[in-house]
């Protein structure tokens, strides 16, 4: 109840939604304020929000209930005899590139499992997902830990340089670490753990960090301006990126910055259902025979 009344804001809305009075409801928050010692909301008006210390409390509180759907799912999935499905939070372009080959292999092992995936747009989102939707797996790019929640890396990608094929770089080889400095490229999502990863390696090489007029939330936005002659692009060297279909494109390796560890996100392992399990390690399977060097666990 007290949860519902934070994401609501509203005692008369939580009250309605339970069926119960506005009494009923305030009651039940006053007692738990007496329990822990301080406030946990502060009542305007128009609504309650929670205070400082309401805000740990409905976080905690949440965590667990999410971890209780998340079982009561695992059953019901067991009583009815291996169906259910499997929650997947990822970027836009993520089933394109790693995902695809597994989808059809999985759904051809597990035709009564079906696969929900929740778009996020970068991998703090996905955290976000997992945290508070009650998710079984979020693809991202590996960062620092983050509590309740375990990281498995499953591949590692080296950076390339985008360039157009009738740029005057277009014949290198590779990129040196120092020729970045002179690069104006197309910048990655600001706060995206790939942005940070690459402004640290950046710092290590003793570059400053691109400029750029032109930004882009996601790496194939980046390839496509880059294509288009709008700035170089600093990017993964993502699966299926040097297809046939980009003729007007050459890639470059950049082997001075150390490369991009993607893989898994989920609260437990151990708590993950068998057909989440799979679906996990299909996509690790396919990830090991296909671009990128899987990483080891």
């Amino acid at each position: 109840m007290f949860v519902a009344v934070c994401r609501a804001g509203s005692l008369s809305a939580v009250a309605r939604e339970l069926g119960c009075t506005q009494s009923a409801v305030s009651q039940h928050v006053r007692r738990l304020e007496r329990e822990v010692g301080v406030g946990l909301v502060e009542r305007r008006a128009r609504g309650v929000v929670p205070t400082g210390a309401g805000r740990i409390l409905e976080r905690a509180a949440a965590d667990g209930m999410a971890g209780l759907d998340l079982a009561l799912r695992r059953l019901d999935e067991l009583a009815r005899g291996g169906g259910g499905a499997v929650r997947i939070a990822t970027g836009g372009t993520t089933v394109r590139h790693f995902m695809a080959e597994a989808v059809v292999e999985f759904r051809r092992h597990h035709p009564r499992v079906s696969l929900e995936f929740r778009t996020e747009n970068s991998s703090r989102s996905c955290f976000e997902a997992l945290a508070d939707h009650g998710l079984d797996l979020a693809w991202i790019t590996l960062g620092p830990p983050v509590r309740g929640v375990e990281q498995r890396p499953v591949a590692e990608l080296p950076w390339v340089l985008a360039v157009r094929a009738d740029d005057e770089l277009a014949g290198r080889e590779r990129i040196e670490g120092e020729e970045l400095a002179g690069l104006r490229t197309v910048g990655l999502p600001e706060n995206s753990t790939s942005r940070a990863h690459l402004d640290s390696a950046y710092r290590e090489l003793g570059i400053p960090a691109s400029t750029s007029d032109t930004s882009v939330a996601d790496w194939d936005t980046a390839i496509l301006l880059a294509e288009l002659g709008l700035g170089h692009a600093v990017v993964p060297d993502l699966p299926g990126l040097r297809g046939p279909g980009r003729p007007g494109l050459r890639f470059l390796p950049i082997p001075a910055l150390p490369p991009l560890t993607v893989g898994w996100a989920v609260r437990r392992w151990d708590a993950l259902s068998p057909a989440a399990h799979a679906f996990a390690d299909t996509v690790a399977r396919h990830r090991a025979g296909g671009a990128g060097t899987v990483a080891g666990d």
